[in-house]
């Protein structure tokens, strides 16, 4: 905000007592504004960014475009995957301009952040971009609500089946900041729970176009999997310089631990043939998902991933909440959202847990050859629906200081 723009707000909040009730009345129907901190020019633009806004858009258009007499808006800004960035301009939103509820976040190092900015702030957080699933863990907040994916499904739906189908030795090429360490963390845990060992890791910086040195790192290792603890481009340059190294032709399995359907535009499904991966979303499930992912691709050409369903689901269900309850009281509306089962397109009678993670049903997909695809985007098949209580991580073991014992 410019010194102009913050002069002017001070000189309106000291003017209000004496402010007309035609002015008052103006104020109080003041729009009702969701701000998405995305990744607009990095790694994750392609499986967030502007589709994001998209996404909550047309949870915007379906609900009606108001909330209590009062138009809803929507900002975007690009919070860099930065910490320092993405809390800035959380402050700076809620504190001078106004906006009601966060969403998406892009990296988990920058969830987390505003995340802390949300408690402080009584903020309600809907969280669609970070991963790490120490969101609902030990820095789970009231105000935080997880929608889609963790680290902690995608690591135990991927890590179990590749380990349980003689996967029994891995190597992760980790991505070196939070979401990474979750996931290479909690992917370790499932694979020696089911009786695999971890031969070794190695660190990989975010934004980063040259992994030939760690997957010569990882197949001198002589692991059977090669764990991809990584997302967006930079998960799509490794898989590219993996298949250019043959590292497959020995027989060792790619673990790709976070894949979305934008990668596999991007990389080509050719690339991506045999490809296991955990999501709770694929825009081809039903004619539910079809439908409504037939609206986003009119906009963005591209089919929906999970983040831009995940943003749908939690904006809708925050206006559903604030509209019962009558209000923005972050209190309240967080109430109501972990009362109410979530209802959309893709989920059905989805309870929100108290540490507030979104307790989906997840699904193990392969991606098909291409010469199997019947039209545009068909790229996946199903091979286990994984039911919430296995999915997700127990109550028990999150560390949420928000759980009772």
């Amino acid at each position: 905000m410019s010194k102009i723009e913050r002069r002017a707000l001070l000189a309106g909040l000291t003017a209000a007592p004496f402010a007309a009730p035609g002015i008052l009345r103006a104020q109080a129907a003041r729009p009702v504004q969701i701000g998405l901190l995305s990744d607009m020019s990095g790694p994750f633009k392609d499986v967030g960014g502007p589709g994001n806004r998209v996404a909550a858009e047309l949870a915007v258009q379906d609900f009606g475009g108001s909330l209590l007499g009062r138009p809803i808006t929507l900002r975007q800004a690009d919070g860099q995957n930065r910490a320092d960035v993405s809390a800035g301009l959380a402050r700076e939103w809620i504190d001078n301009l106004g906006v009601d509820v966060l969403v998406d976040g892009a990296a988990s190092s920058s969830g987390l952040a505003i995340q802390e900015v949300c408690r402080e702030k009584k903020r309600i957080y809907l969280i669609t971009g970070p991963a790490t699933s120490d969101m609902t863990g030990a820095k789970c907040s009231p105000y935080g609500m997880h929608f889609g994916f963790d680290t902690y499904a995608l690591a135990h739906g991927t890590g179990t089946a590749l380990t349980k189908s003689g996967g029994d030795s891995w190597y992760f090429i980790t991505s070196d900041y939070a979401f990474g360490h979750a996931l290479e963390r909690d992917t370790m845990a499932a694979v020696r729970a089911n009786g695999g060992k971890v031969l070794g890791a190695v660190r990989a910086p975010l934004n980063n176009a040259d992994f030939s040195a760690f997957l010569i790192q990882a197949r001198a290792s002589g692991a059977k999997v090669i764990g991809m603890a990584l997302a967006g481009v930079d998960l799509q340059n490794c898989i590219k310089q993996a298949a250019e190294f043959g590292i497959t032709r020995g027989g060792t399995k790619l673990a790709t631990l976070l894949v979305q359907v934008t990668d596999v535009v991007a990389l080509g499904q050719r690339t991506c043939e045999g490809m296991v991966y955990t999501d709770s979303f694929y825009w081809d499930m039903t004619e539910a998902t079809r439908a409504w992912s037939r609206r986003y691709i009119a906009r963005m050409n591209s089919p929906p991933g999970l983040q831009h369903a995940a943003v749908y689901t939690g904006v809708t269900h925050w206006l559903k909440a604030a509209k019962e309850v009558g209000g923005l009281d972050a209190d309240a509306v967080a109430a109501r959202m972990k009362a109410t089962p979530v209802n959309d397109f893709y989920n059905d009678n989805v309870r929100i847990r108290e540490d507030g993670r979104t307790l989906h049903v997840m699904y193990l997909w392969q991606v098909k050859p291409a010469a199997e695809a019947r039209h545009p985007f068909d790229f996946n098949k199903p091979l286990a629906t994984i039911a919430p209580e296995d999915a997700w991580r127990p109550l028990s073991e999150g560390g949420c200081p928000l759980v009772r014992a």
